[in-house]
């Protein structure tokens, strides 16, 4: 998922993605960087079921010892009028972006708090401005930023060696966008998907940012740079909240 300089723990990066959404899966953040230090994987997980974050955790236990790293990237979207908003909509975005945010954070915390780690949920500028017919989700992202706060600052207080941290993107090019009805009708309307993109960014005013820009945002986060760093949103964005 990401490529960097400096994601150089000498122990374990983990990164998770959601299972149902149908996208190849990320690549390892340091395939690219051989020789650096760090050893990174990423797991497919339901990231709503306990579970299945423990038998991850397990595994990476198991096969390398520790873990310093982790960032959680998996998230689902849904648009709509709020009062045509299905309970169970609701219920399925803030499941997986938030109750999976918190597992992650809950898991994470667990495995670091002796040795030290960093933990980067990936939130977005929905949950800071928000967006008109995602209440769902845009509700779910600004949770995700005050989880991040509140747990952070409660590791500080304990005195526990675990950073926490977001980025919190505006919009990516991404497979996602693919899954909503709204898009595939505009790539019909358009004929491709660049065009598609294309009039999105004409009526959002900005462009889009490429899955990288997020990536190294991460990084920067994860690395030595940022050791003072901590329960901040860093917005990646292009100024599209200002």
């Amino acid at each position: 998922m990401v490529r960097a300089r400096r994601c150089c723990w000498p122990r374990k990066a983990l990164t998770s993605a959601a299972p149902t959404l149908s996208i190849p899966p990320p690549k390892s953040p340091l395939a690219a960087w051989p020789g650096r230090g760090g050893r990174a994987s990423s797991h497919a997980l339901d990231v709503r079921e306990e579970p299945q974050w423990e038998t991850v955790i397990e595994q990476v236990l198991r096969v390398h010892g520790s873990l310093g790293i982790l960032v959680n990237c998996a998230g689902i979207s849904a648009a709509g009028p709020l009062a045509e908003t299905p309970l169970a909509e609701w219920r399925r975005v803030l499941a997986t972006n938030l109750d999976g945010a918190f597992l992650a954070t809950k898991h994470g915390v667990r495995v670091m708090r002796e040795a030290g780690g960093v933990i980067v949920q990936i939130g977005s500028v929905s949950g800071i401005r928000p967006s008109t017919g995602a209440v769902a989700y845009s509700t779910s992202k600004a949770a995700v930023g005050m989880l991040v706060r509140a747990a952070a600052k409660e590791c500080r207080e304990a005195g526990l060696p675990v950073r926490i941290c977001a980025v919190s993107p505006a919009g990516v090019r991404t497979p996602i966008w693919r899954s909503m009805p709204f898009f595939q009708d505009l790539v019909a309307k358009t004929g491709s998907e660049k065009a598609a993109f294309e009039a999105l960014e004409l009526g959002a005013g900005g462009q889009f940012a490429e899955p990288e820009d997020v990536a190294r945002a991460v990084v920067f986060l994860v690395s030595d740079d940022a050791r003072h760093i901590n329960g901040v949103e860093l917005i990646v964005d292009g100024g599209f909240v200002l």
